[in-house]
């Protein structure tokens, strides 16, 4: 993704003498500014400008808290009220599906300004983890093009069909940014500067950054002395191996080589294909020079000499001279060391890229090729440089809920409760699509034996259950191939599992009935339910009351989820609220998971920071957790769900809390 620039500007005897000048007077400001970078990398200052939150639970209003948060970190970053610098955007961790990010204003020298997610959970989003900026093509993924990443940067004529005016990320200016993680565009954290040749600092730190070309780095830009471009402790990975692509690419203008690196990569793992450091471009002879202290640099192709093996760990796309590099203390693996461009015509010599090295500088190379002096050749596999390619796991917010396993292949909608002191579980029989009424009925079963105790309700299913006076209540909804499923909500109760009564007790209006969740509150019972009400967008959940489970009254002007699409509820009552477990899809993504909220009247509803409850993890639970349901029993809590991918197949599995449900659901909102 690096492109053809300006040229650089010319350095004259006057500006170098002037810029001596401004650094004697003014060295106070450059100790301080070289003692930030030392602590912990470009320090805001003692400037405190405005805090501003991003958050996909917050109200899109004005960004001044959580409850209050952008939606979205583009949002955030136009907020910027100054270019005075110290300013902070902090994001809730999540996936946002954003490409080509800019701030209204750079940072300011002394005073950055701070992008960075709240992975840890200690500055308030109730959740832990990376903000991922993920700028796939939100229906088919991995976007692949020129000029497309993370931060924006473009170049008007390109190509054809780059028309737009040039845009340079100059803009990100003396900006720091933590635990984000790029993916799914040409560049990750790459900071092209295109046709603004001047001094620019970004700090990178504790950040994951893929994509096609680079994992990270900068282009077409000067640095600063006392302000290096810095990457610490980060991941950086290039998924090709063709063309302008690297782990880590940086290329800096200086007419010549400098005595101070441009940029730092401070205990980082810079992984490519081809190469893992790279630098230069056609058209450009300027000079970059590389600081690389404890970290891990690998190459994945290790084809032997008469295949197409990697040009090299290290790699000077032009001539060798024009890239040196400090190593220390760090390890490199992959097919050979070094490599620069190929020379153009015959006899020409490109050079050697230029190195120093200090402390343990390893090398896992091929055995046939050179290790240089400065280097200690390893001779067997370095193990625990291998495992730094795993990015490092957030740390837990959540209740410990563990998921156990499959439990029904090929089903949707289970209903977890206890009979006559057994689990049980009531299960919902319905094909994918279409069928006939034969097709559709519930079984309750017993869970330790599997017993079959009771079939009954032909011809309906999405049913929930719930227990009182020794009678089991449950509420279904109708199949019919003539109206479209699903209708109504209908009533079936029995004392003995023999013997059903049924009767229809919420009538459908404009809309179709799905699932629906009944529990017991302070003056009755309370169900919710879902709906496709076409006044409000995707589904929503509805509530009715009732003093005995067979009479029920719609609860009038009380809608949860008018704003974006909420499935699948599971309604309980615990210590003077009700909590209510809810289906959610993330757009554009085609994915789903289980959200909380809580409420004392049904009315008005608060979201848990903590969220989300369930989410789809690992190969066997495809882009779904859905359909959730809960009990409590011999003192552990009990979560089914649905896992697959909302069109073609699902199955049942459960998760376990050791604990009661009511400090199950109230440790989603313990710091509210």
């Amino acid at each position: 993704m690096t492109q053809p620039g300006a040229g650089l500007a010319s350095v004259t005897v006057v500006a170098h003498v002037f810029a001596v000048l401004i650094l004697c007077l003014f060295g106070s400001v450059t100790m301080r500014a070289r003692a930030a970078h030392a602590a912990g990398g470009a320090a805001t200052g003692s400037r405190k400008g405005a805090t501003l939150y991003v958050s996909k639970l917050g109200d899109n209003s004005d960004g001044s808290s959580w409850a209050k948060a952008f939606r979205t970190i583009q949002a955030g970053l136009n907020a910027i009220p100054d270019a005075k610098g110290g300013h902070r955007v902090i994001i809730r961790p999540d996936t946002y599906m954003e490409a080509n990010l800019w701030p209204a204003h750079k940072g300011a020298s002394g005073a950055y300004n701070v992008l960075q997610a709240d992975f840890d959970g200690r500055l308030g989003s109730g959740a832990t983890g990376y903000a991922v900026i993920d700028c796939g093509d939100p229906g088919k993924g991995f976007k692949s093009y020129d000029w497309w990443g993370p931060f924006r940067a473009y170049k008007k004529g390109w190509s054809k069909a780059h028309t737009e005016q040039t845009f340079s990320a100059i803009v990100w200016d003396r900006w720091i940014f933590r635990r984000l993680y790029t993916a799914g565009g040409d560049g990750g954290l790459f900071w092209d500067c295109v046709d603004k040749v001047e001094p620019f600092t970004v700090v990178v730190e504790d950040c994951v950054g893929t994509g096609r070309a680079f994992g990270g780095g900068v282009g077409s830009c000067l640095s600063r002395a006392d302000e290096p471009i810095v990457f610490r402790r980060c991941q950086l990975w290039c998924l090709d191996w063709w063309g302008d692509a690297a782990g880590a690419y940086v290329r800096v203008e200086n007419p010549e080589m400098p005595d101070h690196p441009d940029v730092i990569f401070d205990d980082c793992t810079l992984v490519g294909p081809d190469n893992a450091l790279k630098s230069g471009n056609p058209g450009f002879a300027t000079y970059t020079r590389v600081k690389v202290t404890n970290s891990r640099l690998v190459t994945l192709n290790f084809s032997q000499p008469h295949g197409k093996p990697s040009t090299g760990i290290i790699h000077s796309t032009m001539e060798g001279k024009l890239l040196h590099v400090d190593l220390k203390d760090s390890t490199l693996m992959g097919y050979k060391l070094f490599g620069a461009g190929k020379a153009r015509k015959a006899g020409e010599d490109v050079g050697e890229v230029g190195y120093t090295t200090t402390g343990s500088v390893r090398a896992y190379v091929q055995f046939q090729q050179e290790v240089p002096k400065g280097f200690t050749r390893l001779t067997h596999w370095p193990v625990e440089t291998f495992k730094t390619i795993v990015p490092s796991e957030p740390p837990p917010c959540r209740p410990a809920l563990v998921k156990e396993g499959l439990i029904r292949k090929d089903m949707c909608e289970v209903t977890p409760l206890v009979w006559r002191g057994r689990l049980c579980l009531m299960e919902c029989y319905r094909p994918g699509q279409g069928g006939t009424l034969k097709d559709y009925y519930l079984t309750l079963n017993d869970v330790e034996s599997g017993k079959e105790l009771a079939r009954f309700a032909e011809g309906y299913g999405l049913a929930s259950a719930i227990v009182h006076d020794k009678s089991l209540y449950v509420f279904a909804s109708r199949f019919d191939a003539d109206r479209g499923p699903w209708n109504d909500v209908t009533l079936f109760k029995s004392a003995d599992l023999k013997q059903w009564d049924h009767k229809l007790v919420i009538e459908q209006e404009s809309e179709h009935l799905f699932n629906s969740s009944v529990c017991a509150g302070p003056d009755g019972f309370v169900m919710a339910y879902e709906t496709s009400d076409p006044k409000y967008p995707a589904f929503s959940v509805k509530f009715a009351r009732s003093k005995n489970l067979v009479s029920w009254t719609k609860v009038p002007d009380v809608v949860f989820g008018t704003d974006r699409y909420t499935a699948c509820p599971c309604i309980r009552y615990v210590n003077g609220s009700y909590y209510m477990m809810y289906l959610e899809r993330h757009p554009p993504r085609w994915y789903f998971t289980t959200y909380v909220a809580r409420s004392k009247d049904l009315a008005t509803w608060e979201l848990s920071p903590a969220n989300p409850v369930l989410a789809p993890d690992g190969d066997d639970e495809g882009i779904n957790a859905s359909d959730p349901d809960i009990v409590e029993f011999g003192g552990k809590t009990y979560l089914y769900y649905n896992v697959g991918d909302q069109r073609t197949w699902g199955n049942v599995k459960r998760a376990v809390y050791d604990g009661s449900m009511r400090t199950f659901f109230e440790a989603y909102f313990r710091d509210r």
